[in-house]
């Protein structure tokens, strides 16, 4: 049931040596040595083996939670050489993610797909490897822990929209996660989490102290940036017939609020004649009845374009051409397509609610997700007011020097000492 392929062999040299050091001095893997390892973190002191969930780095194929992890280690791991890191994937991975040369990838089956699948893999497979390892502290991107560990841990939960939507996933994955998320949060030396809204919900929802809880804001690549009238014309002329277009950026999920985007879009388009396009840039895996009867609803369905899931180069391209963002989900944690549209100077309409106040600020025009009206009155002054539209992006500009990986990177490694010094 549990593969393990070793990147090099000196890992297995490097625990054996530690497993033998601790059958002939009984005393040296005491808390207090444990704890003392972690306090300390130059080259002077006894390096430390730190473990990390890395399955959510799969080559082109990077969400939120993938980015986060990517964006944040691939840092971490060449500001600390002097630690061990040890990183674990569920399935055959890409050499691009072993960063340098103090990572070893592991990979152990079977792949994590679905409920099931994580509880195997969790709580068996890598339970089992993390118990041999011994490290000094595990750290969880995706917020899901072994239960059964020993081992300090960080877990990274990113929001915890399924106890506010739990309809919006399917049946079992509804049960897995409002089942072990609050386990998994309770039994975390530390949380991170990405926002200040987070933060509260998780203290609040689950009873826990949010002196346990460390806010880690999101980045964005520096990779998203503005393009040139020419560059924007070429864009626009081979995905949306040289028109200009309106946005959207993730997963079509319910709670992305598509059916209302949608809607909204419709209303504008008939009260404004302005001809524009709307870009759905990612995959219809979670496509819904509702989003499906909105779309069809449409009088302007022709105008709405899916492009599917694209390249990250053609993604930058395609938020620096848009005229503007439309990010109007029910429930963000973070939010990082706002961050991106700041980037590249395109305004951005972006939800009330949630985490996406705390991260816009005042840089984006704020709407209620659940009113289409009000959706659709944003499209329409900034399409008609080109002094606000000019406004919000002089904003962003400004707003967007808050959010950068480097600090993600700092901020995450803090987490991670801390949970180090815990008791």
């Amino acid at each position: 049931m549990c593969e393990e392929t070793w990147e090099a062999p000196n890992l297995t040299a490097f625990i054996n040596k530690k497993e033998s050091t601790s059958k002939t001095n009984k005393y040296s893997e005491t808390k207090a040595l444990k704890r003392a390892r972690c306090l300390f973190s130059s080259s002077e002191t006894q390096p430390m083996i730190i473990a990390v969930n890395t399955r959510m780095l799969q080559l082109n194929k990077m969400e939120g939670i993938g980015y986060f992890a990517f964006e944040s280690f691939k840092r971490i791991v060449k500001l600390h050489p002097e630690h061990e890191f040890v990183f674990i994937f569920d399935r055959p991975y890409d050499s691009s993610f072993i960063f340098s040369d103090n990572i070893k990838g592991v990979y152990l089956s079977p792949a994590a797909r679905h409920p099931i699948l994580w509880y195997i893999w969790y709580e068996w497979s890598l339970a089992r490897f993390l118990k041999k390892l011994k490290p000094d502290i595990f750290v969880s991107p995706d917020g899901y822990l072994p239960l059964s560990i020993k081992s300090k841990t960080l877990a990274v939960i990113h929001d915890i929209n399924f106890e506010h939507y739990p309809e919006d996933l399917p049946f079992f994955n509804r049960i897995y996660y409002r089942y072990f998320f609050s386990r998994f949060a309770k039994k975390a030396t530390r949380i991170s989490t990405v926002s200040e809204f987070s933060k509260k919900d998780i203290s609040e929802t689950y009873n826990i102290s949010d002196s346990k809880i460390d806010v880690v804001y999101n980045g964005a690549g520096e990779e998203f940036k503005p393009v040139s009238e020419n560059k924007m014309t070429e864009i626009r002329a081979r995905y949306s017939l040289g028109k200009p277009y309106f946005i959207f950026i993730g997963s079509l999920h319910r709670r992305k609020n598509i059916a209302n985007l949608l809607k909204a879009f419709d209303i504008f388009q008939k009260d404004s004649g302005a001809g524009f396009k709307i870009l759905l840039a990612g995959t219809k895996r979670w496509w819904t009845e509702d989003m499906e009867q909105a779309y069809q609803n449409m009088t302007y369905k022709a105008d709405v374009i899916f492009t599917g899931r694209v390249s990250d180069s053609d993604l930058q391209e395609l938020t620096a051409s848009a005229f503007a963002l439309t990010y109007v989900s029910l429930f963000e944690g973070f939010g990082i397509p706002i961050i991106e549209a700041f980037r590249c100077d395109v305004p951005v309409i972006t939800s009330n609610t949630t985490s996406m106040p705390e991260i816009a600020a005042d840089a984006a025009y704020l709407v209620d997700p659940f009113s289409v009206e009000e959706i659709a009155k944003a499209m329409k002054e900034l399409y008609q007011n080109e002094a606000l539209k000019n406004k919000l992006i002089e904003k962003g500009r400004t707003r967007k020097m808050s959010f950068n990986w480097d600090k993600t990177a700092e901020d995450l490694w803090q987490s991670m000492m801390k949970a180090c010094k815990s008791e």
